[in-house]
């Protein structure tokens, strides 16, 4: 192995950071003193092997950033060399030149499988070497550049990683209880985003002594624009703050009662149009529910259709449709009345649930989810609600498209009665 370094010539353009490291390989001393003295007026610092198993060993230890090989070599030939190369780990590319007298296009296709990049004919011309090595170096900038920049970018994903996964918390964190027990009845809640974070919300609050308010929220789209919506929607229907709640109003006597459902989404409809002046909208499914009775009074704003399920594990849909939130101004939104029986229980729903398609693209219908609700009648809260998601995920046979979000209310009636 002779080491040649020699002076900066003008033909050559070296790394801006450091010489390149040329190796060349031959079973010809005379061959690797021509090839490194045409090199001579090159900035690069030289190294030679005589054989393709030294040059393996150089490669392990001190990584060339070219290789110029000879084709035919006594023991492993030129494109094998090439091929063990290739197999190497490497912290940056390395560019390989194969020296031939072959000129046959099954041959240099060859020496490309191998994973050659380049050719030169023998006797090796000084000018031709220089003008590839040129070439070579250009190529090994731009690997350099794409890899630095690959590197920022992936230093870039890491934080935007770290920080969704900040954002995935506190988005969880808007749901305080997934289960609360009224006594007379209870709530359980699912939310499942299908990413980071995602665009919907369910939850619960107090009115009074003797009713309940439950909600879904589906923002349109995903990721940070919906996530930041929901948490704002999120402030409006606070179950820690009356004042701020605007399913909340405040009565004569000073005492808090329920808006009406209807009231409430015509009042978060010119809201978001007003004030929040975004393109964003979102579907909403808000219930006012008696805890007593089991009186039920909801508004159905473009979310899916609502569930009752009764005790005997019967389905029935109800509501109207009506239009999504922030889509229209001055749009006008219906209640819709139903009642629970001991026994029976509330669902809510996102899309999430009631658009599971099947890989060959057969969307779930009613039907399908009447179904897996009375596979699962006899569980309650959230066992039901895991339960009916892990079916949907099977049915579908694979992960969610979509957020998958939902609430049960389950009545088992009132300790009173009232009637």
């Amino acid at each position: 192995m002779v080491p040649v370094a020699r002076a900066l010539g003008s033909e050559v353009t070296p790394c801006a950071s450091a010489r390149r490291r040329i190796l060349v390989v031959d079973d010809s001393r005379m061959q690797l003193r021509i090839i490194s003295a045409q090199l001579a007026r090159s900035d690069f610092e030289v190294i030679t092997a005589i054989s393709a198993e030294e040059a393996l060993g150089i490669c392990a230890h001190s990584p060339p950033d070219i290789v110029i090989s000879d084709w035919m070599m006594t023991g492993m030939n030129g494109p094998d060399f090439c091929r063990a190369f290739r197999r190497m780990e490497r912290a940056s590319y390395g560019y390989f030149i194969l020296l031939t007298s072959k000129s046959d296009t099954m041959d240099v296709s060859h020496g490309l499988e191998s994973g050659a990049d380049d050719f030169l004919s023998k006797p090796v011309n000084g000018s031709e070497l220089r003008a590839r090595l040129i070439a070579g170096q250009r190529i090994l900038a731009m690997h350099e550049e794409l890899s630095a920049k690959n590197a920022l970018l992936r230093s870039s994903q890491e934080a935007i990683e770290r920080d969704l996964r900040e954002a995935r918390k506190l988005q969880q964190s808007l749901v305080r209880e997934d289960y609360r027990s009224f006594g007379t009845a209870e709530v359980s809640l699912l939310l499942r985003p299908v990413g980071h974070v995602g665009g919907d919300l369910v939850g619960f609050f107090p009115i009074n002594a003797r009713r309940v308010g439950l909600y879904g929220i589906d923002v349109s789209g995903h990721g940070i624009t919906s996530a930041v919506m929901v948490a704002r929607l999120a402030g409006y229907l606070s179950g820690a703050s009356a004042e701020q709640n605007l399913a909340m109003v405040e009565s004569e006597f000073g005492i808090y009662e329920g808006r009406p459902p209807a009231e409430l989404a015509a009042m978060l409809n010119e809201l978001v149009l007003e004030e929040m002046q975004t393109e964003s909208y979102f579907t909403l499914v808000y219930a006012d529910v008696d805890l007593v009775t089991g009186e039920v009074v909801l508004v159905q704003a473009g979310h899916p259709y609502p569930v009752v399920q009764r005790r005997s594990g019967e389905v029935e849909f109800i509501g109207n449709g009506g239009l999504p939130v922030g889509l229209i101004a001055g749009a006008r939104y219906d209640s819709v009345q139903t009642r629970l029986h001991p026994g029976d229980r509330l669902i809510l729903l996102s899309d999430g649930m009631t658009e599971a398609m099947t890989p060959e693209g057969k969307m779930i219908d009613h039907d399908g989810l009447a179904a897996i609700f009375q596979k699962f009648a006899q569980l309650r809260g959230r066992a039901f609600l895991e339960a009916v998601s892990w079916e949907l995920d099977a049915w579908a046979q694979e992960a969610p498209a979509d957020d998958v979000s939902a609430v049960v209310f389950s009545f088992d009636g009132a300790k009173i009665n009232l009637d």
